[in-house]
C-alpha cells in the first residue's frame, strides 16, 4: 500500500535527540529550540519567531495577542481545519464564514468587506496547499477597517506571495510541524510576530504567564507571574527532531516539488480532456508542494475513484468538511453571503499521496492508475 503520508525523516533526527538528552536539557528553549527559531527568523525575515507545541497553539496565542473577546467577530473561510476557528471561539468570538475562490480554494478577497461589521476585529486567512491568498487586497481592507490579520500558514512554510514569505505579511503567522507537514516534529508549530511591540506579551503568554524568558536572558534577577498564560513551549526533544529537517530543508523542498511537477505533467492529458481539474497557482505565488490535489466531476465520482485507488494499493483522501455545516460551526458561527463554492468544491477535491520519500516510480504508478480509472 502506498500511504497517503509518511512523516519526513532525513537521518539526523536521532543524533540530535541524543544530543539533547546528553545536554540534560529536554524541557524546551534549549539549543535546538533556539536553532529552529533562528532558522525561521533568518529565512522568513520575521521580527520574532516562537516555537510552539502545535500550530493550534500558535493560532490560540495569535487570538489572545489580537485581544479577541466574547462578542467579537472574525472573518475566515469555512474550508479550513477546525483549529483556525477554535483559536478564537475559545475566546468567545464568533466565526463569520465567507465563501472561497474555486481556483485556489482560498478565502475570496472580494467578499470580505461585505462581511465586516462594527463587531469585526480580525481576519484569519488560510493559505490552502501553500498557495497564497490575495494578501495585498486583504491587508488593504484590514488597514482601512482597523482589523488584525492572522495568517494560518500551517501548510505554507517556504511559500511566498510576491516575494514575501507567507506568515510574515499579516500581524501574526502560524506554521505547523505536524507529522503530515513538509517538516515535522510530530506535533509542533511556530508563531511569527511582525511587530516587535507584541514580543514581550507573546513570551509571557507562552511561558505560563511569567517573564521566564527575560530571566534566562539575564534581564531580570528572578521571574514572576506577570499575566495570564499557558504552556505553549515545546519539548527540546521535539525541537531536536525538527532541527535535523531544517538542515535538509532545501533537499526536502526540491524533492516534493519534483514529485508535484511529475504528477501535474502526467495528469495534464486528463485535464485537457476536461475529466479533471488540476491545481492553480496564481502569478506571484510560490508554493511548497505541500499537497497534490485535483478535482473530479462530483462527489460520486470522487468516491468511486478513492475506492478504485485503494483496490490498487493507493491511499488517496479528501479534505475538510466545511466548518459552517458542522455542529460546532452552526453553534459558534454563521455563513455570510452565498455558499456558492465552499461545499461544492470541497466535495470534488481529492488528494494524492505526497511525502518526502515518495519515489518517481510510485508517482508514475499512482498517476497511471488515475488515468486508468478515466480510461486513458
Amino acid at each position: 500500500m502506498i500511504r497517503f503520508n509518511v512523516p519526513p525523516y532525513v537521518g539526523g533526527e536521532i543524533k540530535n535527540v541524543e544530543k539533547a538528552i546528553e545536554n540534560m536539557h529536554i524541557c524546551g528553549d534549549g539549543e535546538f529550540t533556539k536553532k529552529c527559531s533562528e532558522y525561521l527568523e533568518r529565512t522568513t525575515g520575521t521580527t520574532k519567531c516562537l516555537l510552539t507545541t502545535s500550530c493550534t497553539h500558535a493560532l490560540e496565542m495569535a487570538a489572545l495577542l489580537c485581544d479577541l473577546k466574547e462578542g467579537d467577530e472574525v472573518i475566515l473561510p469555512s474550508y479550513t481545519f477546525v483549529s483556525t476557528a477554535d483559536a478564537f471561539v475559545l475566546r468567545g468570538a464568533k466565526a463569520v464564514f465567507v465563501d472561497i475562490r474555486p481556483d485556489t480554494m482560498n478565502l475570496d478577497e472580494n467578499l470580505i468587506e461585505d462581511a465586516v461589521t462594527e463587531k469585526t476585529k480580525a481576519i484569519f486567512v488560510v493559505h490552502y496547499a501553500g498557495v497564497a491568498c490575495e494578501m495585498d487586497k486583504i491587508m488593504e481592507i484590514a488597514d482601512r477597517h482597523h482589523l488584525m490579520v492572522v495568517e494560518d500558514a500551517a501548510q505554507a512554510i517556504m511559500c511566498t506571495y510576491k516575494g514575501r514569505p507567507l506568515g510574515t505579511i499579516g500581524d501574526f503567522g502560524c506554521y505547523s510541524f505536524h507529522e503530515t507537514k513538509n517538516f515535522s516534529m510530530g506535533e509542533g508549530g511556530a508563531l511569527l510576530i511582525r511587530d516587535s511591540k507584541y514580543i514581550e506579551d507573546a513570551e509571557i503568554l507562552r511561558e505560563k504567564g511569567t517573564d521566564r524568558s527575560k530571566y534566562f536572558r539575564g534581564q531580570v534577577d528572578k521571574y514572576r507571574w506577570m499575566n495570564f498564560g499557558s504552556s505553549y513551549l515545546p519539548s527540546e526533544i521535539n525541537a531536536a527532531y525538527l532541527s535535523a529537517q531544517f538542515d535538509a530543508a532545501d533537499e526536502i523542498n526540491h524533492s516534493r516539488l519534483a514529485r508535484w511537477s511529475q504528477y501535474y505533467e502526467l495528469l495534464t492529458p486528463l485535464a485537457k480532456t476536461g475529466k479533471i481539474e488540476l491545481p492553480y497557482v496564481p502569478d506571484g505565488c510560490v508554493h511548497n508542494a505541500h499537497m497534490f490535489y485535483f478535482k473530479t466531476k462530483d462527489l460520486e465520482e470522487r468516491s468511486r475513484l478513492i475506492d478504485f485507488l485503494k483496490k490498487n494499493d493507493i491511499l488517496a483522501v479528501f479534505h475538510y468538511v466545511p466548518l459552517h455545516s458542522a455542529p460546532a460551526g452552526i453553534k459558534f458561527g454563521r455563513f455570510h453571503g452565498e455558499d456558492k463554492y465552499t461545499t461544492k468544491e470541497s466535495e470534488r477535491l481529492l488528494r494524492l499521496p505526497m511525502f518526502y520519500q515518495l519515489t518517481e516510480e510510485q508517482t508514475e504508478y499512482i498517476a497511471g492508475k488515475v488515468k486508468e480509472f478515466y480510461g486513458i
